[in-house]
This record gives structure tokens, sequence and C-alpha cells, in this order.
């Protein structure tokens, strides 16, 4: 199993409050990397002016094998969000939705991609990072023809170093597809991770005005909910670690 993991985060139903949300989910993962010593680089982003993010591309790594899958694996899915926004003047609760995917990374060797079936694009990549990152064509943008995959790094300072990132996460997604179909064919009913977002397909809600975090698929409910959304996620990973074992 890779020591490296990609996660994704997509803003989902909710306009604005939703893509806020999915800026709090990185935060809450990024602070958990950091706890957990973990590595934390973001690949890409589409940030918005009201410090949420529309997606959300990061790469986590560790120096153990495997470790970080085994601990936010339970975390892909749609997760729920219901409080009452900042931007809300009648105090109306809003409930919104953000998508996570957890893609262990995989070598070359085991997925073979065809150069032949990838447009890549070069932009520059803009925001921080100097006058090299703004003024050369850095950032990378792969399309994946026969399965319409999209990729894009710019977080790098050179066209190669984003081109691999890219690579990194391209083969990451083709691998979990290729998992689906196989687990398809011999029957498994094993959905989506991202599904379509939709508000029913949730599989945790983040209640704030009752401090509470409710996981629907083991029917727990954990309280504290501003310490797990500081990067406190031990309460909810050891719970799956306990029914796993």
């Amino acid at each position: 199993m890779s020591n490296k993991v990609i996660l994704e985060i997509r803003a989902g139903v909710g306009g604005d409050e939703a893509a806020i949300f999915a800026g709090d989910l990185a935060r809450m993962y990024q602070r958990y990397a950091v706890n957990r010593g973990w590595g934390f680089k973001i690949v890409d982003s589409n940030e918005t002016s009201l410090r949420g993010y529309k997606s959300f591309v990061a790469q986590i790594t560790s120096v153990n094998p495997g470790e970080i899958y085994k601990d936010l694996k339970q975390e892909s899915g749609v997760h729920r969000v219901q409080r009452i926004p900042d931007t809300e003047r009648s105090g109306r609760v809003h409930t919104s939705t953000a998508s996570v995917a957890i893609l262990p990374e995989v070598e070359a060797k085991e997925v073979q991609v065809n150069e032949n079936d990838l447009e890549v694009t070069f932009s520059r990549a803009g925001g921080p990072g100097g006058q090299n990152v703004n003024k050369v064509e850095t950032a990378v943008r792969i399309l994946h023809k026969p399965t319409g995959i999209v990729i894009s790094s710019r977080a790098e300072r050179s066209q190669y170093a984003n081109r691999e990132a890219a690579m990194d996460i391209l083969r990451a997604k083709l691998y979990e597809a290729q998992r689906e179909a196989e687990e398809k064919k011999l029957g498994s009913n094993r959905r989506e991770q991202i599904g379509s977002g939709d508000r029913s397909e949730k599989i945790r809600t983040y209640n704030f005005p009752e401090d509470r975090i409710t996981d629907h698929r083991i029917g727990k409910k954990f309280h504290n909910i501003e310490k797990i959304m500081e990067g406190n996620l031990d309460p909810i990973v050891k719970s799956f670690q306990k029914i796993s074992s």
C-alpha cells in the first residue's frame, strides 16, 4: 500500500455556503494531517472570495505505507452541513453539501496510461509563488480522453513537477475506476465515492446548531463539533477502526 493519498473535495449543493463548507473540510483535514505528522501539499484548488473552495486537491504523505488510507478511507462520500451561514441575515439554518474522495496513489507500473490518450495544456499558474509561477506557463491541465477525466496541477514551480503531480492523481483515479468496475463484475453494489453531491447521498451530517456530527453509516453521534473541525478527527477515526478490527 502506498504512503501517499490524494484528497479531493468538491462543493456540492448550496452555492456559496457549500464552497465555504468545502473550505472548512479542507482545513480540517490539513490540521489533522499536521497533528499526525503527515505531509500535506495542495496540488490544485479553485478558491472563492468567501474563504471557500469550489474544488480542492491535495496530496497527503506519511513515512508509514498504508497508514493514511487506513485512517481516512471512511471519509469518502458526501458530507452535509446544517448551520446559519455568515451571509444569512434572517437567522435561517441552511443545508449544504460537499463531496470528499480519498484515493491511494499507485505506482506507474500498476496503471498503464497511453500518452496518445492524453491532451496536455499549459498555462500561467497565477496566485502566490513569485514571478516564475505567475509569468511562466507552469500550470498543467491533463485531459484523459477515453474517460473524460480532467486533472489540473499548479502548486509546483515547474511544468515537469506539475505534470508529474497531475499524472499521480490521474493514475489514482484510473486505478479506482478499474477497481470499481471489477467489483461490479463480481456483483458488488459499491457506490461511487463522489456520487452526485445530492443531500440524499450523505454519509455524515455536521449540525452546528445542535453541536453534533452524525455518521449515518455507523449510526454514531459525536459532539464538540468545533474541536473536530479544528482537526481532532481521532474520535471518528477510532470509531471506524473499532468496527473494522
